[in-house]
């Protein structure tokens, strides 16, 4: 997986919005960096892009595919202890999972503190915090703990094989 931390470039920001199989996510991005990733209902009144930038594509062979490896450039955020939490998901392959506390042992930190960290992560998909999962139960997604951002990330683990039927 090449996904590469980059400053903040100038440039106009750009916003694309594409249909996934489970819902529509906008891309935001300046100068070729993606700087946030957000799922988005139909009803919020965004509308599919007509031609896809270079994520967009990512992202649409990810749903052809499960095991696309993206190749991106991602604008820096988050603390350092985010970063370390997403750089440990990165490397979490398709098809498998880790509970919160399996990955605070591995980073020496807490639960609570790992899933503070996907929460805040601006790159939902690119960066598999769906791949991360409660002790018992799926945990949350995107924020919250119920509702359609844990139906997509039910629907992620079953598109990667992790969740079977």
């Amino acid at each position: 997986m090449a996904v590469r931390w980059r400053s903040a470039t100038c440039g106009p920001l750009a916003r694309e919005v594409i249909q996934a199989p489970c819902g529509c996510i906008e891309i935001l991005s300046q100068g070729g960096v993606v700087t946030a990733l957000a799922w988005r209902t139909e009803e919020q009144g965004t509308k599919a892009s007509a031609g896809l930038t270079a994520i967009g594509q990512q992202l649409a062979f990810y749903f052809r595919d499960s095991c696309w490896r993206f190749d991106c450039d991602l604008a820096e955020q988050g603390t350092a202890f985010c970063r370390r939490v997403w750089q440990v998901l990165l490397a979490i392959p398709p098809g498998q999972a880790c509970t919160y506390g399996e990955l605070a042992r591995s980073l020496g930190s807490s639960a609570r503190a790992v899933a503070a960290a996907c929460r805040a992560n601006p790159y939902p998909i690119i960066i598999p915090c769906h791949r991360a999962i409660a002790k018992e139960g799926l945990g949350g997604y995107c924020g919250a703990s119920d509702g359609l951002p844990v139906l997509i990330k039910r629907w992620l683990l079953r598109h990667e094989g992790w969740i079977k039927g």
